[in-house]
């Protein structure tokens, strides 16, 4: 499993949300507390927006906490809206490609879960890729097949509706290999104007997603655990929501994948 964070609002340095933090997504790399693994060593990746409509990017198959360069990078960028992410493998290779948050045009979107059975199924799963974006197609993880399906399903038009298509697909391909838990979800992506998360499961046990407003940095964070122990205004996203944030605030709907 895995850790990430995301923010959207005022531009921050990086490191107020990557590093700075007393339970940093870093300090979350090397001790989650509501993780199944506790060390998410196996590879970072951080995507920003700020003055192209193309994310920046930068990801390495490192430990967040051992790479000086994260930190370097997040001491100096600022941004209104950036997605990080820190990885424990579930199977794949730990490659620079495996490495979220995964990019495609405007779209940026990272993962933490797992879907049953992914290596029995992995070539058709490639196979209900689009022809038009199997040019992305990098790594060889589930969670890029689920961004890229999610793109072809119209993410552009309707981002919730899509993903929820693109998540259903994989769920039937995992129940017909007969392997659990079929899907186990948590997702942040953003256009570069939005960011969007959701959380979901085909079973009881969801991963975690907070969300939070901090009047003093004017910003949302949306993340697996809080950034600081004990801090208060923290919400739970339940299971089964999918969340929108926007110039105009919050938007909270249901997320249940139809099959």
């Amino acid at each position: 499993m895995c850790r990430w964070a995301a923010y959207f609002g005022e531009p921050i340095f990086l490191e107020d949300i990557i590093s700075r933090p007393d339970h940093s997504l870093i300090a979350q790399s090397q001790e989650a507390e509501e993780s199944k693994t506790s060390t998410n060593g196996d590879g970072f990746g951080v995507a920003w927006y700020e003055n192209r409509p193309t994310p920046g990017q930068y990801r390495d198959v490192y430990p967040a906490w051992s790479d000086p360069n994260l930190r370097a990078v997040a001491h100096q960028v600022r941004s209104g809206l950036f997605l990080a992410h820190v990885r424990a493998s579930t199977g794949s290779a730990i490659s620079r490609n495996n490495c979220h948050p995964f990019t495609a045009g405007s779209w940026s979107f990272m993962h933490n879960g797992q879907v049953g059975g992914f290596e029995h199924f992995r070539k058709q799963a490639d196979m209900c890729v689009p022809d038009d974006l199997y040019q992305h197609r990098k790594g060889a993880t589930d969670s890029e097949i689920l961004f890229l399906l999610a793109l072809g399903e119209g993410l552009d038009k309707d981002p919730q509706a899509a993903l929820s298509r693109a998540v259903a697909r994989m769920e039937n391909l995992s129940r017909q290999s007969g392997i659990s838990p079929h899907m186990r979800l948590s997702v942040a992506f953003s256009d570069g104007e939005r960011l969007f998360a959701a959380r979901y499961s085909s079973d009881h046990i969801a991963p975690s997603v907070y969300y939070r407003w901090c009047e003093t940095r004017q910003g949302w964070a949306v993340v697996s655990e809080p950034l600081e122990p004990d801090e208060e205004g923290w919400t739970e996203l339940p299971p089964g929501k999918f969340l929108e944030l926007n110039g105009k605030g919050t938007v909270l709907s249901e997320f249940h994948p139809s099959f």
